[in-house]
């Protein structure tokens, strides 16, 4: 047994910013040191455990992600290294903050075997990243940028729309600029006010600051015309590659291949089958992960809750579950869903089920038919929660 792709999660940073709400620890100088030193080898022990038993060896694309990964330093090409010892992926991912990747770190990543730096770019205004509390500015980003390239990586760019203080001009610039650096892929991400960040704290005395969604369907459209123009293709609803540069990790997340995430609040995905193989490693976590009751076709979803990789989440969706969420992740695809995972979905919810709610979609607009699939549309991608909506909704129909 063999999962497809690997998730590392490395919970450092050197500053929180403003509206992360993600697992990671603001640490610097000696209190990073050792802290990384005693995660990464935890880690490395973890990923050695599922390497010796086989679940590594068809891994093809691989993604450490965070947090910052690059504030591990030199220990972060150690990692990169480890992983390779037990696969060969066509894809290897490192998420970079632009401050804390130099060049003899680039350097190193890429002859350990990075191919693709993910980099957290979010603005090319200066006022901007400063509101949200990004440590790097825009000549910083724009020179990470050209260093990836100039190695021979190739290199993806987070964009932000609906920070504080951004106007329609602050956005046609950071995306002029943008595609003046030449990346191989640009994510673009609406800017999300979580609970118990310091921008949910800024917002409730300032409610000016929360993001207006009308601006931010207007950046998110004018976005899509600038990268369509400059030739990169819309795969997901929120990424654009150049043709040959879409993430084939996150595709995987969205097409139901199997994944291991390792690493405090690292998230995987098994089928019953493969979770049954590979349970001793996850330490039992009571009714939710009784063995006796999983069945192979069921879709297991584990999250690490500790840095010692002793305590689990562990949710079961029964076989009916995973085909509704294939249905929703496939609405965020521009490829849309396949002639046979719809015609699974009659044979399990039943064509009085499965039939309305394609015609509901496509008579409000949310999907289209085209060569044979249901793929999303652009009003479907704009109101998201709606379209997905319908389509998990379909799980309760058995």
């Amino acid at each position: 047994m063999s999962v497809g792709a690997l998730y590392l999660h490395i919970p450092f940073c050197h500053a929180k910013c403003a509206y992360c709400d993600f697992d990671s620890r603001g640490l610097c100088g000696r209190a990073l040191d050792e802290a990384a030193a005693t995660y990464v080898a935890q880690l490395e022990r973890r990923i050695n455990a599922f390497g010796e038993c086989g679940a590594l060896a068809d891994v093809r694309t691989v993604y450490i992600g965070g947090g910052t990964p690059t504030v591990l330093g030199e220990r972060l090409p150690a990692l990169v290294r480890r992983v390779r010892s037990w696969c060969e992926p066509v894809e290897f991912t490192c998420e970079a903050n632009p401050e804390s990747l130099s060049e003899d770190l680039a350097r190193e990543l890429a002859e350990a075997g990075v191919t693709r730096i993910s980099l957290g770019v979010q603005s090319l205004d200066n006022g901007e990243l400063a509101r949200i509390g990004r440590l790097h500015d825009a000549a910083c980003a724009l020179a990470v940028i050209a260093r990836v390239k100039r190695l021979g990586m190739s290199v993806s760019c987070d964009l932000m729309c609906g920070l504080p203080g951004q106007t329609g001009e602050s956005w046609r610039k950071t995306l002029k600029g943008a595609l003046a650096a030449g990346p191989d892929h640009i994510s673009v991400y609406p800017l999300t006010v979580e609970e118990g960040t310091p921008l949910a704290r800024q917002v409730a005395q300032d409610p000016s600051l929360e993001p207006d969604e009308d601006f931010q369907a207007v950046c998110m459209e004018a976005a899509r015309d600038a990268l369509t123009a400059a030739g990169y293709q819309r795969y997901e609803v929120a990424s654009y590659a150049r043709p040959g540069h879409a993430c084939q990790h996150n595709i995987a997340y969205w097409t139901g291949v199997g994944y291991l995430g390792l690493g405090r609040s690292a998230a995987g995905m098994l089928t019953g089958a493969e979770y049954l193989e590979l349970a001793n490693l996850f330490p039992s976590q009571g009714d939710a992960c009784n063995l006796a009751c999983i069945s192979p076709d069921d879709r297991i979803r584990i999250v690490q809750r500790n840095d010692g990789a002793t305590r689990f989440d562990v949710e079961r969706l029964r076989a009916h579950e995973a085909v509704a969420e294939d249905l929703m992740l496939g609405m965020r695809m521009s490829a849309g869903v396949s002639p046979e995972l719809l015609e699974r979905a009659r044979a399990l919810f039943g064509p009085d089920h499965v039939d309305p709610t394609i015609t509901t979609a496509c008579r409000e607009g949310l999907a289209a038919w085209r060569d044979g699939r249901l793929v999303p549309t652009e009003r479907g991608w704009l109101m998201g929660n709606e379209l997905y909506g319908l389509m998990w909704g379909l799980a309760s129909r058995v």
